[in-house]
C-alpha cells in the first residue's frame, strides 16, 4: 500500500478486464461477489471479466464458475 491509498474509503467501482481492471470510482475495497467481504484493491488477484465480478480467492472465483457453467441439475 503506498502513502495514496490512504486517502481513499468506501467501495470503489471497477471494470475488470482479462488481465487487469480500470478503477471508475476510487475507493479502499471491492465486495467479493460470493461471500460479500471487503477485499482491499492492494490483495484483489480474483475476478470475473465476464460476469464483472470480483473474489476473495480462488476457492470463491470457482464456486462461482461453477454456478455459473454448471447445466441444470447437476451436483457440483
Amino acid at each position: 500500500m503506498n502513502r495514496f491509498d490512504r486517502d481513499f474509503t468506501g467501495e470503489a467501482k471497477l471494470e475488470y478486464g482479462d488481465a487487469d481492471f480500470m478503477i471508475l470510482e476510487p475507493g479502499a475495497y471491492v465486495l467479493c461477489a460470493v461471500t460479500g467481504e471487503k477485499i482491499p484493491l492492494n490483495q484483489l488477484r480474483y475476478w470475473s471479466s465476464e460476469l464483472q465480478e470480483a473474489f476473495k480467492d480462488a476457492q470463491a472465483a470457482t464456486k462461482r464458475w461453477l454456478e455459473i457453467h454448471s447445466e441444470p441439475g447437476m451436483q457440483t
